[in-house]
């Protein structure tokens, strides 16, 4: 009795003989004498890859059969494979591995790409696969390649074994990561603010100050700071850190008190060749607290006391002399002019009447211009 095997059109039936395949049936009605060492095994095609260790190893033991129903990838030690099926990027292949896809219901094509030969990918196909997507995460599990994102104002740098081998403008790439050890960096050129916080440094006269200092430097040469400097927050504040006690430490209480812009003129001119030299410009340094101790506090709010008092006498004894010497002029302005002593007559009657209710004369008018008012002289 025959046995009726029916194949449809997204299937394929393998024909086994002593397990081994023999030959591949496409869609259709078989019929078959039921034999004990002959089979046909039917498989689905819907998924284009064949994952079947049975099949896979026609291509070493029936390569023009595995031809005629496979589109065959088989990559070498360098070779990386990009899957296409009708025109759509669908996988990544690793290196050194065989991959067997259907012939059929889809269009595949596989490009083989050596990375031994090329390091970038290729920008179409970076914007294809993208910074997500299925096809990033198949890449990200496989390890196939590095993603490397260089923002705005920044710089990035690509090592393979720890050898730059390239400096990013701003942008996205993709890197293939197959039989190498690639590392990036990304180096941000904005300005960037420090602040040196609760310095304690003792004066040129021995007094201890607290001080804060921030400054804005920003990467001139990002090259060069690259290579010079394993931390550049780091040596920036150390440096800033350092020149803020040397300028502090050359100048006396009352230098930095009276001029606090040369403590900044003094940091600035300190650090900025030293800056320069590891690629890093210098845009603005300021001491924005010199704190006392509370001892000191006092002794300078007394000696500002004592000084503002003795301006204020100063100012009254040269008040009282201007006002003794206005005096004295006049005193000899009225001994040589009569008529000025008796307008100054006047002057005290208009007062006194100005300031009285009532006044009880005698000697009539005369009376009152020459007898009520008189300045006597001595």
């Amino acid at each position: 009795m025959k046995i009726r095997t029916v194949i449809a059109p997204t299937e394929r039936g393998l024909m086994i003989k002593n397990k081994t395949i023999v030959d591949i049936l496409p869609a259709g009605v078989y019929w078959q004498l039921p034999m004990p060492d002959s089979c046909i095994r039917v498989v689905s095609i819907e998924q284009a890859r064949c994952n079947d260790s049975q099949v896979l190893t026609l291509v070493k033991t029936n390569p023009a059969l595995a031809e005629r129903y496979f589109i065959v990838a088989d990559l070498s030690d360098t070779e990386a494979g990009v899957v296409y099926q009708d025109d759509k990027l669908v996988d990544i292949l690793p290196p050194a591995g065989t991959a067997m896809y259907w012939r059929g219901l889809v269009e595949t094509r596989v490009e083989p790409v050596d990375t031994s030969e090329v390091l970038g990918v290729d920008p179409q196909l970076v914007r294809t696969i993208g910074r997500t997507g299925a096809i990033a995460k198949r890449a990200g599990e496989l390890g196939a390649m590095l993603g490397v994102d260089v923002q705005q104002k920044q710089v990035g740098f690509l090592y393979d074994n720890g050898v730059r081998v390239a400096m990013l403008e701003p942008g996205y790439y993709l890197y293939w990561k197959f039989n190498r050890k690639l590392t990036a960096k990304v180096m941000n050129t904005r300005m960037v603010l420090t602040e040196v916080s609760g310095q304690e440094i003792l004066t040129k006269d021995r007094v201890s100050l607290r001080l804060n200092l921030s400054a804005i430097y920003q990467i001139a040469d990002p090259v060069l700071a690259e290579d010079s400097l394993s931390n550049i927050d780091e040596y920036v504040y150390r440096e800033l850190q350092l020149a803020l006690r040397r300028a502090v430490g050359g100048q006396t209480l009352d230098q930095l008190l009276i001029d606090k812009a040369a403590l900044d003129e003094a940091i600035t001119a300190d650090v900025t060749d030293r800056l320069a030299q590891a690629g890093l410009a210098l845009q603005s340094v300021g001491v924005k607290d010199v704190i006392l101790p509370g001892d000191m506090k006092d002794i300078l709010n007394q000696v500002v006391a004592a000084e503002k008092s003795a301006q204020a006498n100063n100012i009254r004894r040269r008040e009282e002399t201007a006002a003794t010497r206005s005096l004295l002029n006049t005193a000899k302005l009225m001994a040589d002019n009569p008529v000025l002593v008796r307008l100054k007559e006047l002057e005290a009657l208009e007062k006194v009447t100005g300031n009285i209710d009532r006044i009880t004369v005698f000697g009539g008018m005369e009376g009152v211009m020459t007898d009520l008012v008189k300045i006597a002289e001595s």
